[in-house]
Order: C-alpha cells, then sequence, then structure tokens
C-alpha cells in the first residue's frame, strides 16, 4: 500500500474475526501498521490471532469477545477500543453466517439466527461506531455478498439479509458523507472459508477454485486506506462466476 494509505497507529475494530475474511483482514490491516480489535464469540481463537498479529507486525491487538446480536456487548466493544487506543477510525462489519436453504425447509431458528447476526448485528455495530468514525473522518467497510446484488434461489434468506445490509451501507454513506466518514461495501462470491452449512466452503472448493480470503482482506485494507474520496462498492468475484447466468 502507499505511503500516503497506511495504516500507522490507527484503530481498527473488526466483528467476526477469529477465522476466515475477519481473521486475514486482521493480518492485513495490522500489516499496514493499524492497532486491531478483534471480535467474535471464540475467545480461545481471538487470543492466538492476536498474539500471532503483535508478534509479526509489532502492533496492538486487542481482544474483544463478542455476540454482536447482543446490543450491550457491541456497545461494550466500541467503548473499549475508544479508551484502549484513543479514538476509531475502521470499523469492519464482517460478522456473519448462512443456514438452511430454501424457504419452506428453513426453520424459524435458522431464519432468526441469520437476521439476528446478519442484520441486527451490523445494525448494532455501526450505531455503535458512527459517533466516533465522525470525529475521525473515519472509514466503516460492510462484507456484502454477490448474493446482495443477485437472486440467490439456493437460500434466499441469506441473500435477503445481504440486500439488506448493502442497502443500509449505502443510505448510511448517503447519511454521513457530510461528516467525512467513507462507507464501503466489498462484494465477494464464492469465497473458501469456513461459511456453509454441512459442507463449508474451505470443505467444498479446493484452494484457488474460488476467492481466498486474504484477497478480500486486502480489498478491505485498501477501502480502509482511503483518506479523501472512498471506495463505495468493490466487487471481488471468482473469474468463470458470471458465466452461471
Amino acid at each position: 500500500m502507499p505511503d500516503d494509505q497506511r495504516l500507522d497507529g490507527k484503530a481498527a475494530v473488526i466483528t467476526g474475526a477469529s477465522s476466515g475474511i475477519g481473521n486475514e483482514t486482521a493480518h492485513a490491516l495490522a500489516r499496514e501498521g493499524a492497532n486491531v480489535v478483534l471480535a467474535a464469540r471464540r475467545e480461545e481463537r481471538l487470543q492466538e490471532l492476536a498474539g500471532s498479529i503483535e508478534a509479526e507486525y509489532g502492533t496492538e491487538a486487542l481482544v474483544a469477545p463478542t455476540d454482536v446480536t447482543d446490543e450491550s456487548a457491541v456497545e461494550a466493544l466500541v467503548d473499549g477500543a475508544v479508551e484502549a487506543f484513543g479514538g476509531l477510525d475502521v470499523v469492519v462489519n464482517n460478522a456473519g453466517l448462512g443456514r438452511g436453504s430454501g424457504v419452506e425447509g428453513l426453520s424459524t431458528e435458522d431464519y432468526r439466527t441469520m437476521m439476528d447476526v446478519n442484520v441486527d448485528g451490523c445494525f448494532f455495530t455501526t450505531r455503535a461506531a458512527l459517533p466516533h468514525l465522525r470525529e475521525t473522518e473515519g472509514n466503516l467497510v460492510f462484507i456484502g455478498s454477490f448474493a446482495g446484488q443477485y437472486p440467490r434461489p439456493s437460500n434466499p434468506v441469506y441473500a435477503a439479509t445481504k440486500w439488506w445490509l448493502r442497502g443500509f451501507a449505502l443510505s448510511v454513506s448517503a447519511a454521513v458523507g457530510d461528516d467525512g466518514i467513507a462507507v464501503s461495501v466489498v462484494n465477494p462470491s464464492e469465497v473458501r472459508t469456513e461459511f456453509g452449512g454441512e459442507e463449508s466452503f474451505e470443505e467444498r472448493f479446493e484452494e484457488g477454485e474460488v476467492t481466498e480470503p486474504d484477497e478480500i482482506a486486502a480489498a478491505v485494507a485498501f477501502a480502509a486506506g482511503q483518506d479523501r474520496s472512498m471506495v463505495s462498492e468493490l466487487d471481488l468475484y471468482r473469474r468463470d462466476k458470471l458465466s452461471e447466468f
């Protein structure tokens, strides 16, 4: 990254940091000099990640076990980040999951879980972060999806949560642009992570067959480094994705 886009000394909160895109994003932002706040439910994984980041990059990594569906926990996450680092410059809304498949066979529990994490968690994090990002004219990054741009017949509810996220992010951008806050949405197609149902994308695809988490993390770091204009949306699709249509 060019020197004028590095994140030296800046503070970044990453939700869903314990694996996949979140894990790689923590590495990518720390590599550019950011101090990172690692939020997820799996504390042991966060501790391991924090140790590797501090050893490899010399930046600080704060472990913040957080359930993004709990609004008080999210508020504590953001307050803790500000207290630890004196402000907040970057927030990455990454926490998300998919459950079930078609509408008729989808349980209410799986429906609620997707809505709670993908929608409510995103809202709670954004609401808590905006006052602090306004002070720093910071960057708010959302991990969207190809499923939030095109129909996803295999799981309409998951797709709907990503359409919601995208609409929310772009509307928030319009609301806070005058305050100097940059809002970016990164839309991947399949990424080789733990995401998925009984068979994860990591299990389903061979290395290099679809997008890798570090590719998405690099896009997030690029978006987070903008300090004049902003990246509104950045699509990262595997090269054969559009041939499906």
